[in-house]
């Protein structure tokens, strides 16, 4: 009668699992697995086999290392030790090519419109393409901006890997944006400027590099409450930039990234100078962060000829919340700003600014 009995609960228990969708997100679909005690203490302490809507991801074991073998319609999450909790606690969990064991190179195939960005926008970046706003008080006129983005950055086309958070190969995107600044001083909240860019950005990623050959064109143009407000006392420049871009990353970590690029604009008109150089350092865990969230910081330079290769100097830092798929982030926090204006109708006014902000990166 026992028997009876087990082999009823046995058989009630496999039904449920079978109606279970095969999700990334369902954790009775998850096996956890220790890394061996011969594998170097650098690597992930913590191994997970994502199952696909599409396929198992059980299989067998590879002798010589003890990891699992991959399978052809599954994925593999990584889990890399937290920072911020210590070199021993906690994990941040996010897609990554294992690229430091042998033996595992995921498949490259070509993508139509892929999920994921190779290079990503640098967070600290005052002309990146994002949606954005951010109430800024300038110290140095002692008033209140709203700087805004509207805009985004998508793929076009993709030699690499399917890996939507931390994709590999090489990669086209386009972006674009507008860049309005407001005046919070008068009744109507007044436009003052609007900048404009777009691009096509060509990347590479493998491993921890990054690489990204890039155009893009970049305008700026004034508000019309602005030129009805100072018709007598501001004349209009036409600033214009259309340059070629080489820029380069290096993670130090999964969520480190250091990067540096350099710009040459070909043609450049309105007191825009051919040479611009930026460079900086982020922490933004790449992995989906569900409602908790994880902190985030981010500080970037740029340098201009134009301003005798001075420039600005950008500092973030506040909290975000990493989404699943192709890895889009929301993010709350505090900037800090000081330097020539990019508002490049008034690329020569010296600014120094406290806000807070609202992003959302692509």
């Amino acid at each position: 009668m026992l028997a009876v009995r087990c082999r009823m609960l046995l058989f009630a228990f496999a039904v449920t699992l079978s109606a279970m969708p095969a999700r990334a997100q369902e954790e009775l679909d998850y096996e956890t697995l220790p890394a061996p005690a011969d594998v170097p203490r650098q690597l992930p302490d913590t191994i997970i086999v994502e199952p696909t809507p599409f396929g198992s991801a059980a299989g067998e074991f590879d002798p010589a290392t003890g990891l699992p073998v991959p399978q052809a319609n599954s994925r593999m999450i990584w889990g890399l030790p937290n920072p911020f909790d210590g070199p021993e606690g906690g994990f941040e969990f996010g897609a990554c090519p294992p690229t430091e064991y042998p033996g595992y190179d995921p498949p490259w195939s070509w993508q139509v419109a892929p999920d994921g960005l190779i290079y990503r926008s640098y967070l600290a970046g005052p002309r990146e393409p994002r949606l954005a706003a951010v109430w800024n008080y300038d110290t140095a006129a002692r008033r209140w901006v709203i700087d805004g983005t509207v805009g985004g950055r998508v793929g076009l086309l993709r030699f690499g890997n399917e890996d939507p958070l931390r994709p590999q190969g090489f990669q086209l995107d386009a972006e674009g944006a507008a860049f309005p600044r407001m005046d919070l001083q008068t009744e109507s909240w007044d436009m003052e400027t609007a900048d404009f860019r777009w691009g096509l950005p060509l990347t590479y990623g493998r491993g921890p590099w990054e690489f990204k050959f890039a155009y893009y064109h970049l305008s700026s143009h004034l508000g019309d409450e602005y030129i009805v407000r100072n018709i007598n006392t501001f004349n209009r420049i036409n600033y214009v930039r259309d340059a070629l871009v080489l820029g380069a990353a290096y993670r130090v970590r999964e969520a480190l990234r250091l990067y540096g690029e350099v710009g040459y604009s070909f043609h450049a008109d309105g007191g825009a100078k051919p040479w611009e150089f930026q460079f900086g350092a982020e922490y933004s865990q790449l992995a989906p962060t569900g409602l908790r969230g994880s902190p985030f910081f981010a500080i970037n330079g740029w340098l201009r000829q134009e301003v005798n290769f001075g420039g600005t100097l950008t500092a973030q830092a506040g909290w975000q919340w990493r989404g699943y798929g192709s890895g889009h982030v929301l993010r709350f926090g505090g900037q800090y700003f000081v330097g020539k204006s990019v508002a490049f109708e008034f690329f020569e006014t010296y600014e120094q600014m406290l806000g807070i902000g609202l992003w959302y990166d692509f």
